[in-house]
């Protein structure tokens, strides 16, 4: 028995970690030293009864018992009082659970990196759900102690990296690793009766891959498997990170089985003879009605073959459940790593040479000091590994924050972001995200149309008053504050000709008009600019020809001289373009040049008479002198002289002088623009 004076020992770097494993209870103290673990004591106990089944506590009071008797073995060895200790759940207690998850999204919008860690929070909300429906378990609290994202989609094809990108879907498979809070309770009662204190819980495929695979070898794809008395736990590595976390619910205890009841042993007769196959070639026992065997190993083995390939089976199924093919290598640890064959069944069933899967003992462990020889075997690298995995993460097994008034503990198997507190709150990812205001609807010529709503305000995130990200990193006793995104407005009732937007026009004679013969809103001709309605029908009617355009202008294209772009054109059939440069001379017919002729002639002759006035004025563009025996001049007068048929409306008569509206009295001055024209669109005028 080691005896170390107490005051050799400084309290704050000794660790004392137990490994409560179905058929032992491994307890080791050490101190880190010279970035070294350096043991000073080691004990292992087997429980006196099956207390505990697939590494779960099924009798508090007697795992109490045993635990208690490993810690009064070490004080005796040190000559000091333990009060704090490490421990580690059992691969058991995790739930790997993998889904699909899909997300509409709008396409004007590129996908941000909160959008997709939101994906990546509802995937794991998912995976909890189906959990607790599976277990039909819905008040059974589940902590997610890791998850992986195995594949990003966008529009159902793969993608390495959505951020950055726009589409109309996104998804990922994302396969998420839970502890539920049942297994912790149950480990913290047995230390609460013991008298220690839990300083740091861990996971023991965890602690187990924290000294078995270095980080530089995480690189590569390797499995690494704890086969222990009730349970076989995974883990799986590739490209430099842990990708999954499994467990086998079989393990040593079947062959255990399988054995006493070929030969009809007692349990414990049983589970002595499986440990020695390995070790001893002939053995001699006696079952329970005092039948004498003398077998070999070989010959016992061959009576169990079976059940070591269900076995081997069962491991490789999961393997390939988590890792979708072979690894490169797999490691195989644990006390029922040593089961004879086990390592070929498993390489034939991989269809991997056998020389990769390996099983390996206490003596990969890197930088461990003072190694008891009960401690070299495969049975203590998870032990090992709880008490290296304890100097790193001293005093945090559980985080406690506040997140919106309410109190959460967090399981501190890694570094806990404002992510993994939302989902244990049940907080709904989508409330991270802005959302797009009510489209506002209308319709033109049949064809939906839609304003898109305003874009809402993104949720806004504090820790402790200070803003923050979902990526911000936890600390015991942080608070944090969400609050949750809001909804855009809808658009305001747009003006009907921001609807129709910019139609097709020309150019006449300095003037754009658009080429359209009619606008109606819900069955009805509209001549001005009102405002539209939610669901409102929207009709246009464009002007294709030139004719057409005349005949709206209530103009007769015979009378003119039509110049489009410059070039004179012919009047039948022409097509408009938008964009186009229409200008008109007025032509005279023979006629009318006669006439004019004999009435200048009149003129001239009777120049000499006495009334006779003259006014010159620019008619539609036109210059038109105009004699007359009036005083005065008045507007209606120039219906006298101009061709415009007053007895067949065409629309609303425009009447304009210098730009102002008219009146039909008003006296006309030499020089003065007269408009005068039809107009159906606007009203107003």
């Amino acid at each position: 028995m080691l005896n170390i004076s107490s005051n050799k020992i400084n309290d704050e770097e000794m660790i004392f970690s137990l490994d409560i494993g179905t058929r032992t209870v491994i307890g080791i103290v050490a101190v880190y030293e010279n970035n070294k673990l350096n043991i000073l004591a080691s004990e292992i106990l087997e429980h006196e009864s099956r207390s505990m089944y697939d590494g779960q506590i099924h009798d508090i009071a007697q795992v109490t018992e045993t635990a208690k008797k490993v810690k009064e073995r070490l004080e005796n060895k040190i000559g000091k009082k333990l009060d704090k200790v490490s421990i580690a759940a059992a691969g058991r207690a995790l739930e790997t659970c993998m889904v699909h998850m899909e997300r509409k999204i709008d396409y004007s919008q590129t996908i941000s990196k909160r959008l997709i860690e939101s994906l990546e929070m509802e995937a794991i909300q998912k995976a909890q759900k189906e959990l607790e429906e599976k277990h039909n378990k819905g008040n059974t609290q589940y902590y997610c102690v890791g998850y992986s994202v195995v594949n990003y989609y966008l529009e159902d094809n793969i993608i390495e990296n959505l951020e950055g990108h726009r589409g109309n879907k996104i998804s990922a498979d994302v396969l998420s690793t839970f502890l539920p809070h049942t297994v912790v309770d149950s480990l913290y009662t047995v230390m609460s009766r013991v008298g220690l204190e839990v300083i740091n819980l861990t996971l023991e495929p965890i602690a187990a891959i924290n000294v078995a695979i270095k980080k530089s070898l995480r690189l590569l794809n390797l499995a690494l498997v704890d086969i222990g008395a009730g349970t076989s736990d995974i883990a799986i590595t590739k490209d430099g990170t842990i990708i999954a976390y499994a467990m086998a619910s079989v393990a040593g205890d079947e062959i255990t089985e399988k054995i006493a009841k070929t030969f009809l042993l007692d349990y414990d007769v049983a589970e002595k003879l499986k440990i020695s196959l390995g070790t001893v070639e002939n053995h001699k026992f006696h079952d329970v009605v005092g039948i004498e065997h003398n077998l070999t190993s070989k010959e016992i083995l061959e009576r169990i073959e079976h059940t070591i390939k269900d076995l081997a089976e069962e491991i490789s199924n999961k393997i390939l459940r988590y890792n979708e093919k072979a690894p490169s290598v797999i490691f195989l640890i644990g006390g029922g790593s040593q089961i004879p064959n086990l390592t070929k069944y498993i390489a034939e069933y991989l269809e991997m040479p056998e020389a990769r899967v390996v099983v390996r003992d206490a003596s990969i462990v890197e930088d461990v000091k003072g190694l008891p020889k009960e401690l070299t075997g495969p049975n203590a690298i998870t032990p090992l590994g709880i008490a290296k995995t304890a100097i790193d993460n001293k005093y945090k097994d559980f985080l406690e924050v506040i997140v919106n008034g309410q109190k959460v503990k967090l399981f501190n198997s890694k570094q806990i972001k404002v992510s993994n507190a939302l989902v244990l709150v049940g907080f709904n990812p989508r409330n991270l995200i802005p959302k797009r205001g009510e489209d506002f609807v209308y319709y033109i010529n049949g064809e939906e149309k839609r304003l898109k709503g305003e874009i809402g305000e993104p949720a806004h995130i504090y820790i402790n008053d200070k803003k923050a990200n979902l990526e911000y990193r936890l600390l015991n006793g942080d608070v944090i504050k969400i609050e949750e995104s809001t909804a855009g407005s809808k658009p305001q009732n747009p003006m009907l000709y921001d609807c129709i937007g910019n139609q097709r026009a020309v150019i006449f004679n300095k003037n754009e008009i658009r080429l359209l013969e009619y606008i109606k809103v819900n069955g009805k001709i509209v001549n001005n600019n009102i405002q539209v309605n939610e669901k409102d029908q929207i009709e246009i009617k464009e002007i294709k020809t030139l004719k057409r355009f005349f005949e709206i202008q209530g103009l007769d294209m015979n009378d003119y001289k039509i110049f489009v772009n410059d070039k004179e054109i012919d009047k039948k059939g022409h097509v408009l373009n938008t964009g186009d440069i229409i200008i008109t001379e007025k032509t005279l017919t023979n006629e009318q040049i006669n006439k004019n002729k004999s009435i200048n002639s009149k003129q001239k002759s009777t120049v000499h008479k006495a009334n006779i006035n003259v006014i010159k004025l620019n008619i539609n563009n036109e210059q038109k002198i105009i004699e007359h025996n009036k005083d005065k001049f008045v507007f209606v007068d120039i219906f006298n002289y101009v061709d415009f048929n007053l007895s067949k409306p065409k629309g609303i008569i425009v009447l304009k002088v210098n730009g102002i509206k008219a009146q039909f009295t008003q006296e006309l001055k030499n020089g003065d623009n007269i408009e005068i024209y039809w107009d159906k669109r606007d009203s107003n005028q």
